[in-house]
């Protein structure tokens, strides 16, 4: 759990970059890309991570710029990830002008249940990790360059002059 604005902000920053770089990755086509004729598609995937910034965080007194929950997916990759760094910086933005350590202990309902602001955030970084996951397995199946988040991908390694790692 976070307890402080400052350790959120800057895992913030790293986590929305790491999510920009695979959103910057897909393409038009790649976003009807699903596991099983019955999963998620890659743009649907990647849509609900942008819709949940707002939607999280504004059930703790945010006002977090964004899509609403019944927002049709966009037909563009490009757009998904503009709509994707609005939110996200807009959530930082209200973050830091609106919480301070001490209401990172304030409880909000959220899901039927109460969460501390610090919980919230925790859950929010790890809901986008998540599904970031769940886009890179669908980037490979679509053929597109899967960017390296926690390291090197394997279309990474090339680029350092190495083999990649079995």
């Amino acid at each position: 759990m976070y307890r402080k604005i400052d350790d959120f902000l800057k895992a913030w920053a790293w986590d929305t970059e790491s999510t920009e770089k695979v959103f910057k990755n897909l393409t038009d086509q790649s976003l009807s890309q699903r596991v099983t004729p019955e999963g998620r598609t890659l743009g649907r995937i990647a849509w609900h991570i942008v819709q949940t910034l707002p939607e999280m965080c504004n059930q703790t007194g945010l006002e977090v710029v964004g899509p609403g929950e019944d927002d049709p997916i966009p037909p563009s990759a490009a757009e998904i990830t503009a709509r994707f760094k609005e939110a996200a910086d807009s959530l930082g933005a209200q973050v830091e002008a609106n919480w301070t350590d001490a209401s990172l202990d304030v409880e909000d309902e959220m899901y039927g249940t109460s969460w501390t602001r610090g919980q919230t955030l925790v859950a929010l970084v790890g809901h986008q990790a998540h599904h970031r996951g769940q886009m890179t397995v669908l980037m490979r199946q679509a053929g597109l360059r899967v960017p390296g988040v926690f390291g090197p991908s394997k279309e990474e390694w090339s680029d350092y002059g190495m083999p990649p790692h079995e």
